[in-house]
């Protein structure tokens, strides 16, 4: 069986680890955040990949997609070798731009079936707002103005237009997602009810 894969997209702060969460415990999705498994990378004693995903995250940049795909791949093939039944996956802030995409195609196409994007669309001030807040607490180095101005202009030079292609072939399925996470996910269940 391919795995079955689900994109979830939006600004820094959209909420979208919170609501992958709640689709994973009701759901029985696997989450796989892109931005989680570079930072354990990026932490792993000895790993070459990780000094160049700390540069990058530093920069409030992009990390090379080889890299992304590589980490993604081995996390799914790793927890259907685990549990065979568990092949739906919320892969949560990827692709991030065009380059990831057609890394995504060219490594990826045959061997999982992107079924949607779920996409988290959330004004600029709420999402900075809220990372700053994530910020008092979540020990993340980017949750301060100064990374998250630079993360929200690489979401909509790079990000958007990602979104903007997958709505043309009727794959988005969009959330406000400014609103309180009860609201948001009454939202979430409807698209998940009707598509899973």
């Amino acid at each position: 069986m391919k795995p079955q894969v689900v994109f979830v997209l939006g600004g820094p702060g959209a909420g979208k680890g919170t609501q992958c969460a709640k689709i994973v415990e009701n759901y029985g999705y696997t989450h796989l955040s892109a931005g989680d498994l570079l930072r354990e990378e990026r932490n792993r004693k000895g790993s070459e990949a990780g000094q160049l995903i700390d540069h990058y995250i530093k920069e409030g940049k992009i990390v090379p997609v080889e890299i992304t795909i590589g980490l993604l791949s081995t996390a799914m093939d790793k927890t259907m070798k685990e549990d065979e039944n568990k092949i739906r996956f919320l892969i949560d802030g990827f692709p991030r731009n065009e380059d990831n995409l057609q890394g995504w195609t060219k490594v990826m196409d045959d061997k999982a079936d992107v079924k949607f994007v779920l996409f988290f669309n959330c004004s600029n001030e709420v999402c900075i707002n809220r990372c700053l807040e994530r910020g008092k607490s979540s020990g993340r180095t980017d949750d301060n103005k100064e990374s998250l101005e630079k993360r929200i202009q690489t979401y909509l030079q790079s990000t958007r237009p990602i979104i903007d292609l997958y709505e043309k072939q009727g794959k988005v399925r969009m959330i406000n997602a400014s609103r309180s996470v009860d609201e948001v996910f009454a939202d979430v269940k409807l698209i998940f009810d009707k598509e899973c």
